[in-house]
């Protein structure tokens, strides 16, 4: 379902891009580009190598070929590691320095 603007409405999302790519190019880039950046894409990045990584694993099992298998844990580790390095621990655990201990 799409919404048609008026004249006014679409002269002033105009005037809002140019004043956003003066002000701020590099934001305006990136949000024109499409791509995922920051935490968006250490979240895809994270998630596909856990994934990649214990699709490797289980081959390596299946196939009884060690090195499969220890590079997949080794892959899943690292993508673990990227996926939740961004994060602090205070936030992964949801407490704040003022919220009692449970």
């Amino acid at each position: 379902m799409s919404v048609s603007l008026s004249d006014e409405e679409r002269r002033s999302l105009e005037e809002l891009e140019r004043e956003l790519a003066s002000t701020d190019p590099d934001l305006a880039s990136e949000l024109t580009s499409g791509r995922p950046r920051g935490a968006a894409a250490r979240t895809l990045v994270g998630s596909l190598a856990v994934l990649c990584g214990f699709v490797m694993m289980i081959a390596g099992i299946m196939t009884q070929i060690v090195v499969l298998g220890v590079l997949g844990f080794l892959l899943a580790s690292a993508g673990a590691y990227w996926l939740l390095a961004g994060t602090s621990f205070r936030r992964r655990v949801g407490r704040h320095d003022g919220d009692p201990a449970p």
